[in-house]
């Protein structure tokens, strides 16, 4: 059987989550009966012409399975609507996680949460990271079926991350318990609380991953990457993220909203204490005092890094219990809750 998997507008996102969960469940497909494809476009000029004189452009396929909107999947979802070919519809996108992302970004909140109530309910099945998703979508409202399914996170390419600690730490002139961020900066990630917290210790922190400082970057970003605290480095991209996991100690991701995390999965995967804002999505997953340590003000923030930095049986002990939590999100299982659904739609 043949599925489409398909990423829209997928080399301007390449670094994002979405990007991320798109190249996993692809490379848990390669080893399954599934043929997977990830473009609806022919691959030749000679295919195109056959494709389009049978009445439409795309190649076959026998699934859908659409990880963005944008003008191909509309138009393919408009046509699958109501069709035999089953359409799959992946929420990494809904209104509250795109709030302070970058400039503009409030002002079409609303019109974005109109145009996902109705992108969504073309699809016969909507898979939605967290229950949390689900909810927020069932409140727009999206009347269709949905599922959980977690993104996943590739412990495997995580190993070896160790042996990039002194390397990573001697490069960016890191000493001490060092409080770290992952992935891109955006301020709904929680920018501001991360370098306000900087401020007000003496510890390292340091925020691997790429920022934008072009016209559509939030004034935060901008503000806060051309003056960071005197202790605050932002890196850029990384080459392998390895090294962002080796060189921190605590990770701190105090983001404003998630539809769930695979950043957090990754430094639980990688045995680091994680400190996270206390926001619904995160009860599915996360327990305080047992895997990570969750907060609600500034002044718990700061208390949380305290504790940690001070004590490496804390640091530990959670860190160990992280670890087992991510190997509930291992993509071996994430791929077959993904090839079981595909069966059922078949």
């Amino acid at each position: 059987m043949r599925v489409l998997n398909y990423l829209e507008f997928e080399s301007a996102v390449e670094r994002s989550g979405i990007a991320t969960a798109a190249r996993q469940q692809r490379a848990v497909l390669e080893d399954t009966d599934f043929e997977v494809v990830t473009s609806p476009w022919p691959s030749d000029v000679d295919h195109a012409v056959r494709r389009l004189s049978r009445g439409h452009l795309w190649r076959d396929f026998d699934l859908a399975h659409l990880h963005l909107f944008g003008p191909t999947s509309v138009a393919i979802a408009k046509r699958l609507h109501d069709s035999d070919t089953p359409l799959v519809l992946h929420a990494h996108t809904i209104r509250e996680n795109t709030v302070d992302s970058w400039r503009g970004s409030n002002y079409i909140a609303e019109p974005l949460e109109r145009f996902l109530r109705w992108f969504y309910s073309q699809a016969d099945l909507v898979l939605c990271p967290s229950q949390y998703t689900i909810d927020r979508l069932r409140e727009y409202p999206v009347d269709v079926p949905m599922q959980a399914i977690t993104n996943g996170v590739d412990v495997a390419a995580l190993e070896g991350h160790e042996e990039f600690r002194e390397p990573t730490r001697e490069r960016y002139d890191l000493d001490g318990p060092v409080v770290f961020a992952v992935g891109n900066v955006f301020e709904r990630k929680g920018l501001t609380t991360f370098c306000e917290l900087a401020q007000s210790t003496d510890y390292e922190f340091v925020w691997f991953g790429p920022y934008d400082t072009g016209p559509h970057a939030s004034e935060e970003v901008k503000r806060w990457t051309a003056n960071p605290p005197a202790n605050c480095q932002f890196t850029g991209w990384v080459d392998d993220i390895r090294s962002a996991y080796g060189a921190g100690d605590i990770y701190l991701f105090p983001t404003k909203n998630e539809t769930q995390g695979i950043t957090a999965l990754e430094a639980m995967a990688c045995g680091k204490a994680v400190v996270l804002r206390d926001i619904p999505v995160f009860e599915e997953y996360f327990t305080h005092d047992e895997d990570c340590l969750k907060c609600s003000t500034f002044a718990e923030f700061e208390d949380a890094i305290d504790r940690l930095a001070a004590d490496p049986d804390l640091r530990e002990r959670l860190g160990e219990n992280a670890r087992e939590t991510a190997a509930e999100h291992t993509l071996a299982k994430m791929g077959q809750q993904l090839t079981a659904i595909y069966d059922d739609l078949l």
